[in-house]
Formats: C-alpha cells, structure tokens, sequence
C-alpha cells in the first residue's frame, strides 16, 4: 500500500509544482530511488523536461520519456504504463492514475490555483477511500 504524500507548496503559480518536482526528484534520485513522474499533457512534460535539465548548473539527472527508455532512474510519462517504475510516483496529473497502488511512495504537489486546489482535494478523498496512508507538508517556502 503506498504512502501519500501531499506538498502544499507557498504558491499560486503552478509553474510552481514542476520547479518543486525538480528538487524533489533530486533529493529522491540522489538516495537511490526510481521516480516516475506522471504529467498531464505534452506541453507540461516537454516543460518539466527543460526545468529538470537546467534547474541547477551543478546537478545532473538522467531522466527521459517513457517512451524512450522506459527503464530510465527517472521517466516522465503521459499515459497508463510507468513501464517497471513502482518506487516513487510524482503526480502532476489532475486525477489519480490508475496505476498508482504499485508504487511505495506517491508525491501530490499542491499550489493555491484554484483547478489544482480543488483536484488535489478530490485526489485526497480517492487515496484516503483506499485506505492509503496520508500525509500533508506544508512548505513556507521553496
């Protein structure tokens, strides 16, 4: 059963949400986890991508599509098939993707955006209705 954890990040700019994925997806590769990070469309998974590439001149972190490699340390994906990912799921997704309960861990990031607040809430009742474990961070700052 997978522990949620939710990130109530200081912000209303979701461009807010792909800046904390970077530094999330740092911290978790550099302890050794796969992450998979789950995206809502092409254009916020080509932006994640950019971010993820230039984020910070002194890190280095070998990710790419599912697609295309889809044993990768880190992927992003689209679709229903995170390929052999099951350790840390970072959902950018507005719902709940189906295949989340095999991952050990799954990141919802949260901002003050009105669309994303309220996805966020009704992602929290799906988790909460499946019994997974919960948590809430709430961030001062990034």
């Amino acid at each position: 059963m997978p522990q949620v954890d939710f990130y109530i990040l200081p912000s209303a700019d979701p461009a807010t949400r792909l800046a904390f994925a970077c530094k999330l997806t740092e911290k978790a590769w550099r302890l050794g986890h796969r992450i998979y990070l789950h995206c809502q469309d092409a254009a916020q998974r080509d932006a994640l991508n950019e971010q993820l590439w230039s984020f910070k001149d002194e890190a280095f972190l070998p990710h790419g599509a599912t697609e295309e490699d889809a044993d990768a340390p880190i992927t992003l994906g689209l679709g229903d098939d995170p390929g052999s990912h099951h350790d840390l799921l970072i959902n950018l997704a507005l719902v709940v993707p189906p295949f989340c309960e095999r991952f050990e861990r799954i990141a919802e990031l949260v901002v003050s955006e009105p669309a994303i607040r309220q996805a966020s809430r009704t992602n929290y009742r799906v988790y909460r209705e499946r019994g997974y474990p919960l948590q809430d961070h709430r961030l001062p700052r990034i």
